[in-house]
């Protein structure tokens, strides 16, 4: 048959009315006898009918699959943020479809116009561009775009919901810990800076240096090359090379390292090791997210937790919400990280703490 099945072909073949594929399409088949529901599914599979997905979220008026564009699964911080999206989609009856953007904003816009073109019309968006402006048609033309992992920006599309933690807070949380250990030269391990969670966690770490009394200044700071040449995927060989730089004699190392992610810290813990230096003894390294490897590494990662369950829950609710017009206003979900400390964080040696009262 030329051009696309529609819902009246499928009901002609089966010798039905359209609603009567539409109650099955839908699951309204209590009434429905078996003989009929067979003719329209054997019609449905002869003709290879797919619902227009768009035209079921209207009437439904709620958005059934999402898309979800996240940097790279290749990090387990995504990978599992994907899962919780999957879990909340599927509770409220949806599903999910996955894309990887590598944090490239040509990649992203691609993406969501392809999703946009296959009828979802809800997009939950994991980047950490200053700007959405390479999407900004999109979401006037309809689409419901929640923003994770990157708070509202002054320039957002009125439309557009944000949810993140507060990142300048875990950062000043991550940097704090170890200056309360006693920690006075203390690294600060990233990729470019150029994006908005890692420019956020930077300028907490630079609140608590600062607010301790000590120089930012003369503080080690190591973001490899500011052409972004590290992504998700390589944030743990970033972070062995960050430990090769930093250990290689040329300057006085610090004692202690506050990384942009977990797995930077990890590929750090690596490089210490390979230095034959011992974490959380000769160095204290501290991480962010929380992974799932954090707490199987030996010594277990001290970090900063976000709570995704929560985050990823809020989220789907958002971007399954009936598609509204680009001037009506989103909202700005600020959630607090939480500090986990374990045992790859101490006192630097010859260090004397104060018991905290």
């Amino acid at each position: 048959m030329a051009g696309r099945v529609t819902i009246q072909d499928v009901a002609a073949a089966a010798g039905v009315s359209p609603s009567s594929v539409s109650n099955l399409l839908n699951n309204r088949v209590d009434k429905m006898v078996p003989a009929t529901r067979q003719r329209i599914e054997r019609a449905i599979a002869e003709l290879g009918y797919r619902p227009n997905r768009a035209a079921r979220q209207l009437r439904s008026g709620r958005t059934q699959t999402l898309g979800l564009v996240v940097p790279s699964v290749g990090n387990p911080f995504w990978g599992a943020f994907a899962r919780e999206v999957e879990v909340a989609a599927l509770k409220l009856g949806g599903n999910v479809l996955l894309c990887n953007s590598e944090r490239d904003p040509g990649r992203e816009r691609r993406y969501v116009e392809e999703l946009w073109e296959d009828g979802i019309r809800g997009i939950i968006l994991c980047t950490s561009l200053p700007s959405l402006d390479h999407v900004a048609d999109v979401i006037e033309d309809g689409l419901r775009l929640v923003t994770f992992d990157r708070p509202a920006q002054a320039n957002d599309p009125r439309s557009v919901v944000s949810i993140s933690i507060d990142n300048q807070v875990g950062g000043h949380l991550a940097t704090t810990h170890l200056i309360d250990l006693g920690h006075e030269r203390i690294a600060f391990v990233s990729g470019s800076l150029r994006s908005v969670n890692r420019s956020a966690r930077y300028r907490g770490y630079c609140d608590a240096i600062e607010a301790a009394g000590l120089s930012v200044s003369e503080m080690p700071v190591w973001t490899g090359s500011e052409t972004g040449e590290f992504g998700d995927v390589e944030a743990a060989g970033f972070g062995r090379a960050a430990a090769a730089s930093l250990f290689s004699g040329e300057q006085e190392p610090p004692t202690g390292v506050v990384a942009v992610n977990d797995m930077t810290a990890l590929g750090f813990c690596r490089g210490l090791r390979d230095a034959g230096l011992t974490v959380g003894t000769d160095v204290s390294v501290i991480g962010f997210d929380d992974i799932i490897l954090a707490d199987l590494y030996d010594p277990p990662l001290s970090t900063v937790r976000q709570p995704i369950a929560e985050m990823a829950q809020l989220a789907v609710v958002e971007a399954s919400a009936s598609p509204g017009n680009a001037a009506e206003p989103g909202r700005s979900v600020l959630l607090r990280p939480q500090l986990i400390a374990r045992r790859s964080t101490a006192a630097p040696v010859g260090a004397v703490t104060s018991s905290p009262a």
